[in-house]
């Protein structure tokens, strides 16, 4: 009887064994936590992508969906969105807001904020000349917190990385399996060209995280729902080092289906605020 009690005590703590790992990794690659899928560094492997053949990434982490207003809510305390749902992605967030969030978030989980944030000096980087606030933000080199993705890391990991089979959109050629937008974010199917008045009559909205199929990373909703803040400047050249702008990536519920192409470069005043502008994280390996 000793031996057999052993041999179940001994048993049960290989089987918990297991499942603790099997959290902790997945498919061979690291995971840091449910939320966060690891993408392993390398070239840009989809010729759609604006950096394909330009630039070799390092190791990073990318939250499997974007930044929902559950999330936001127990970092921040509140609720600026329009449509309102735990599982919605959070939107009406400005760049600072999404920095803002990366640093407290990163504090609440004990990690080092990754960002210096100083509102009381005015970047001289930042060319608006209708963003009223113009905080400096800057890195804290060697932080683990989150941060927001740069546009290069973005378009990496919505091609799919290494695993990448060149799609438009992200997971798709087709924006229908992976994507909502005007044409579809609402209670019809709409057709023809993009229009306003068809889309708040169809009464489109965000929908739920993770409702499309995944990328070939296993990440949801990097095309259409929200668009995703970026930390770059936008500028005619790549990785510009100032600028009017941020660049936002991947379309939103609203945006043509265009917009939704990973290639797609768009642009938002970083004190900028939509019913479609949400973002999600990224932290460094």
């Amino acid at each position: 009887m000793r031996k057999l009690l052993i041999f179940l005590l001994m048993a049960n703590i290989f089987v918990v064994s297991a499942c603790s790992q099997e959290k902790s990794v997945q498919n061979g690659t690291p995971v840091k936590n449910d939320n966060l899928v690891f993408v392993q560094g390398g070239t840009i492997m989809n010729k759609k992508s604006n950096y394909y053949g330009k630039i070799t990434l390092s190791n990073f982490y990318i939250s499997k969906y974007e930044v929902t207003q559950k999330e936001w809510i127990e970092v921040m305390g509140s609720n600026p969105s329009g449509f309102q749902g735990d599982d919605l992605p959070v939107e009406t967030v400005s760049w600072y807001d999404a920095v803002e969030y990366c640093n407290q978030r990163s504090i609440k989980e004990g990690l080092k904020p990754y960002y210096n944030i100083n509102k009381n000096k005015k970047d001289r980087n930042n060319e608006s000349e209708h963003d009223n606030l113009k905080w400096t933000v800057t890195i804290n080199e060697g932080a683990n917190g989150y941060r927001l993705p740069t546009e290069a890391e973005w378009e990496y990991a919505a091609s799919g990385g290494q695993e990448s089979k060149g799609y438009t959109y992200s997971g798709n050629n087709d924006a229908d399996e992976v994507a909502w937008y005007w044409k579809n974010a609402g209670d019809e199917y709409l057709t023809g060209d993009w229009n306003w008045p068809k889309i708040e009559s169809n009464r489109n909205t965000t929908k739920s995280v993770g409702a499309k199929k995944p990328n070939e990373l296993g990440l949801f909703d990097m095309s259409g729902n929200v668009r995703e803040w970026c930390w770059d400047w936008y500028g005619e050249e790549l990785d510009s080092k100032s600028g009017a702008f941020r660049v936002v990536k991947g379309g939103g519920w609203i945006g043509d289906v265009r917009n939704n192409e990973i290639s797609f470069r768009g642009k938002f005043e970083a004190n900028g605020i939509g019913p479609d502008q949400g973002f999600r994280v990224v932290r460094s390996e």
